[in-house]
Order: C-alpha cells, then sequence, then structure tokens
C-alpha cells in the first residue's frame, strides 16, 4: 500500500494505544469503543477524515510503541449510551515525532512513511512465503483433521508481508518488529524464517501423529 504522492507526509493525528494489538496496513480492526476519553476522541474524529493512529502498547513498560498504523473508520454504529461498534481499516505507518496533548485523548504529530527501495527481488522472496504457508496450513490441517478456511491471499509482496505478519497472533513483539521494517524483502526474509520453523514443528508433530496413530 503505498502513500499518495497528495498526501502530507508530516500531520496531527489522535493516537489510541491497545494492548496486544498491533495493527498492518489492510487489516480489518474491529472495535468497541466504550471509554468516555475515546468516545470523545472517536466523536472528534467522525467529523474529520475518521483517522486516527493504533499504537501498541507496553502495559509492563507503561508506554506506547513509537511506531504504529494509521486506522480508517469505514463503518461505525453509535449505541444508545454513546458507545461505538466500529470496523477500521489499516492505512499508513507512522512513527510518533511529539506529543502534543494528553487529555482528554493524546494527540501526536506523526511522520507518515512507507517501504523504501531495495536491490532484492521481493516477487521471489513472496513466492517462497506462500509455499512455506501452505506447507504450514497443509499439516496443520492434517493435524487437526479439519479443513482450515484461507482468506483470499494477497499478490502484491508489500500487501502479502502485511497480511503475513498480521496473521502471526499473540506475538506482538514480533508483530511490531516487522512493523517498523522498512524493507519488504526483509520482511519477507524474516517471516520465511518464522514459517520454516512453524513447518519443522509441525512436521515433527505430523510424524508422531503417524506414529502413534492418531
Amino acid at each position: 500500500m503505498t502513500r499518495s504522492s497528495t498526501q502530507t507526509a508530516i500531520r496531527e493525528l489522535p493516537l489510541f494505544p491497545l494492548p496486544e494489538v498491533v495493527l498492518f496496513p489492510g487489516q480489518q480492526l474491529p472495535l468497541h469503543i466504550f471509554e468516555y476519553r475515546y468516545r470523545m476522541m472517536t466523536n472528534t474524529v467522525l467529523e474529520g477524515d475518521r483517522c486516527f493512529g493504533v499504537l501498541l502498547w507496553d502495559g509492563q513498560a507503561n508506554q506506547s510503541a513509537g511506531v504504529g498504523c494509521v486506522a480508517k473508520i469505514m463503518q461505525h454504529h453509535r449505541l444508545p449510551d454513546d458507545r461505538f461498534k466500529m470496523l477500521a481499516v489499516g492505512q499508513e505507518r507512522f512513527r510518533v515525532l511529539r506529543y502534543i496533548r494528553e487529555t482528554p485523548f493524546r494527540i501526536g504529530v506523526v511522520e507518515l512513511f512507507d517501504d523504501t527501495d531495495t536491490e532484492d527481488n521481493p516477487y521471489a522472496l513472496a513466492g517462497e512465503v506462500r509455499e512455506l504457508l501452505d506447507d504450514v496450513v497443509r499439516l496443520s490441517q492434517k493435524l487437526t483433521d479439519r479443513e482450515l478456511e484461507i482468506p483470499p491471499i494477497p499478490r502484491s509482496p508489500q500487501e502479502l508481508s502485511f497480511w503475513i505478519a498480521s496473521n502471526f497472533h499473540g506475538a506482538s513483539e514480533e508483530q511490531q518488529s516487522l512493523l517498523e521494517l522498512q524493507d519488504t524483502a526483509a520482511r519477507l526474509r524474516r517471516e520465511s524464517e518464522i514459517l520454516a520453523n512453524t513447518r519443522s514443528h509441525l512436521a515433527a508433530r505430523t510424524v508422531l501423529k503417524d506414529t502413534l496413530g492418531g
């Protein structure tokens, strides 16, 4: 997902820290907004361009990550008590330059960014990642004895890299590292390593299951 040349690279953005959530471009994010300050944020965002920033929140360090992803509200439903249920979709990534307001909700000045060019061939790497993903799905289905429903997989190397990263559930630190990379090939190489390790683990479990007969 490439940023439009007509968009401003630096802008002010309401910021929404979320624990265990790393949003990637193109990923859908369903949300239930109930806390008062974020209801205020949502009302403000809906009056503007419907965009806010999602940042991974580290509860132990009591701070947000410095890199996040813009979320755009695509659908919303206002509940009778002014809570919201809504669906947002990831847009551009950004890095926080500074915070300019903390209450009632945080607003920061952010710089939007995209991947930079690389000498590597991301299409070849993307093909390898798809093959590894196919193997992981096949082995998972064999272990669980059930068909896995896989949504359409993006063809673009960059979109594929974001899609793969968004599905590394329960590994928010790894996801954050992948979000911060500015090289599609580097992101795909790291995902290839993770999927290869997963494939080896699943293959070993499959052999054990076959040996023990179930």
